[in-house]
């Protein structure tokens, strides 16, 4: 007789569900979108498919979770989705929009991109069930794609005039500050303790609505600030816990 996986809890999580695990493919497409579209010098396209692609991995969690199709295929799926999306693709965006003016430097830059966001994924995989979960140990990859995509997109729309000489060094400087941000110990926060029932409060409505409008006034400079913060946040938290440690011994 066959088992129902619903009903089984060993059967469910062998399960693969095809609800969330095409948003990842969604997800996996946009980077890999990314790619290409850097490759035929669209940058600005690439930029745009990477922050979609973070919009749709933000989605996919959320969709298993809420109906309860969450399992360890779709797990490890996302974790190679997000390799591509938000470890590969924003590193050979910048490498072929500014990093290959500085020679070995440039490539040596994003490779340490690509080797923060493979350990920052292998480590998020291995501690997911002894770390705080308020809060992500080191900068997430999505967010460090969206520091590097938001850089590139502020750029090549003219929102942010970088001195020519300066602007590869500037990529540079960010590149390698978001690779070595992801293998930190920095906790930055995730989120994941707000979360959403199938009904939500009408403020809730109001502040998405608020976020939506003031992300729309102008795209490029709205998310790279927000990024901005969010990226240095880690170390305010740090700083904050430093403090509190060092009050609670005196």
């Amino acid at each position: 007789m066959p088992v129902d996986p619903l009903r089984d809890p060993e059967q469910r999580h062998r399960s693969i569900y095809l609800l969330p695990n095409a948003f990842t493919t969604a997800a996996l497409f946009a980077g890999f979108y990314a790619v290409v579209q850097a490759m035929n010098n669209r940058f600005e396209m690439a930029a745009i498919a990477i922050f979609v692609a973070m919009v749709l991995d933000g989605m996919d969690g959320r969709v298993a979770r809420l109906t309860k199709t969450t399992s360890a295929f779709g797990e490890q799926y996302d974790s190679l989705s997000d390799m591509t999306s938000f470890g590969v693709a924003p590193a050979l965006v910048m490498y072929e929009w500014m990093l290959h003016d500085l020679g070995r430097w440039g490539w040596l830059a994003a490779f340490v991109y690509v080797c923060g966001a493979a350990l920052r994924l292998a480590r998020f995989n291995t501690n997911i069930a002894v770390v705080d979960k308020r809060f992500f140990q080191g900068l997430p990859s999505p967010a460090a794609g969206a520091l590097i995509a938001g850089f590139v997109w502020l750029v090549v729309d003219n929102r942010l005039q970088v001195p020519k000489e300066l602007l590869a060094w500037t990529a540079f400087v960010i590149t390698l500050y978001c690779g070595v941000a992801m293998v930190s110990n920095l906790p930055f926060y995730s989120g994941k303790s707000f979360a959403l029932g199938r009904s939500v409060p009408f403020w809730v409505i109001l502040v998405f609505v608020a976020g939506f409008v003031f992300i729309s006034s102008n795209p490029p400079v709205v998310l790279f600030g927000l990024f901005i913060v969010y990226g240095l946040s880690g170390w305010g938290v740090w700083l904050w816990r430093w403090q509190r440690a060092r009050r609670s011994r005196t």
